[in-house]
């Protein structure tokens, strides 16, 4: 049996979890059946079971508006993904911007065809800010894919609810398969060469967001909560690739304010590499989600795998992550409408998210307990053999069916 993976990201141009899911599990699946990755970029691998074939995209030519030439762009390679031949025995999609490939090798190639739902764009209504129109189309591509795919899996049982209420898909065709972390990789260390790097003091404790400039991560209500924040740590926002300039503009003068008010608030501005990310994941007192929309939340299993309490929204699959009181804390955000737009009371979710940071960073010894018994909890249910496993006994179902 062979499989085909259709993503937008790929090592090493990742950004977001959907991108780290798909970089584990194609690696874990590899030690099982051939995996050919089509991404978009510029990569040509092979390793192994394991080859990746980046494809690029030559879009001077574009006279649409901008918001819509990403979408354009993926189609256009989603095409380009089928034009190459295409031997495997199923196809695996991954975000919204390979499905339309999906479809293809479907109906072309006459494949199986199975979805990841990383996030829902009707739960996201900010990426009408992003792609304009395109949001409709997104919306659309989406349902059709969902509806003829051969498999669903949602992340979590929060997403596959979401799933189920959105959209008509057959229950038997509906499956939970959770995302992962490699133990390995991400585990406790000592060594703190990137809090010298970025500026960070490493005798005073400190709070870490790590993420995306995105509505969805909820990275502005964040900032927000630093003036309700007790003194006597630093906040580091690992804070990078903004999804559009306004929302760059609204976090660079949102952090300046901050700066003003409180010392200690550091801004890192990258993407940072795995190596960087787990120092400053194991020397954090807390790391802190404040996510208004997360079907899974793979930043939340990294910081418990190096053994860092969780501060977290209490939404989506982060419910099922972070054990309330026993691996962090959960902070409601029932106050708050679907689109950040529309908070009702988002200075209410700011506040609370301060006043559980203010809660663990008062208690070290609830620190040590809740970061312990996170890194017990990713040790016993989110390793990426057992995930891959699942993912490979689907994929038999399928094609024997």
């Amino acid at each position: 049996m062979k499989a085909l993976f259709l993503t937008n990201e790929y090592p090493p141009h990742i950004y977001g979890g959907a991108g780290v899911h798909v970089q584990y599990l194609s690696r874990e699946l590899a030690k099982l059946m051939p995996v050919d990755v089509r991404c978009f970029g510029d990569q040509n691998q092979v390793s192994g079971n394991l080859s990746a074939l980046g494809y690029g995209l030559v879009s001077d030519a574009y006279t649409c508006p901008k918001p819509l030439k990403s979408v354009f762009g993926a189609l256009q390679r989603c095409i380009d993904f089928n034009t190459t031949n295409i031997d495997a025995d199923v196809v695996h999609c991954h975000t919204w911007y390979a499905h339309f490939g999906g479809i293809l090798a479907k109906l072309n190639y006459g494949i199986p065809l199975v979805v990841t739902v990383h996030s829902l764009e009707p739960l996201r209504p900010w990426k009408r800010e992003q792609l304009g129109g395109g949001y409709d189309f997104t919306c659309w591509l989406e349902r059709t894919t969902l509806e003829m795919a051969d498999a669903v899996i949602a992340v979590s049982e929060e997403t596959k609810r979401d799933v189920n209420k959105l959209f008509h898909i057959a229950p038997e065709k509906m499956h939970v398969i959770y995302n992962g972390i490699d133990l390995d990789e991400y585990r406790p260390v000592t060594s703190k060469n990137a809090l010298k790097r970025f500026g960070i003091n490493p005798v005073e404790p400190y709070i870490l967001f790590v993420g995306r400039i995105t509505r969805q991560k909820g990275i502005i209500h964040l900032v927000n909560a630093i003036r309700h924040m007790n003194p006597g740590f630093q906040v580091v926002l690992c804070a990078g690739a903004p999804d559009t300039a306004e929302i760059a503009t609204e976090m660079k003068n949102a952090v300046s304010a901050a700066q003003r008010a409180r010392p200690g608030v550091i801004w890192i501005e990258e993407m940072v590499d795995t190596k960087s990310k787990v120092e400053l994941y194991s020397n954090a007192a807390a790391f802190v989600c404040p996510s208004i929309y997360e079907p899974f939340g793979i930043i939340n299993l990294e910081a418990m795998a190096c053994g860092t309490p969780v501060v977290a929204s209490n939404v989506g699959g982060i419910k099922e992550v972070v054990i309330h009181g026993e691996t962090g804390f959960l902070v409601s955000l029932d106050q708050m409408k679907e689109s950040p737009f529309e908070a009702t009371n988002p200075d209410r979710f700011s506040r609370d998210l301060a006043g559980r940071v203010n809660e663990l960073m008062s208690d070290p010894a609830k620190r040590k307990a809740f970061g312990a018994a996170g890194r017990r909890r990713v040790e016993e249910k989110f390793g990426w053999s057992a995930i891959a496993r699942q993912t490979a006994d689907l994929y038999e179902t399928l094609v024997t069916k």
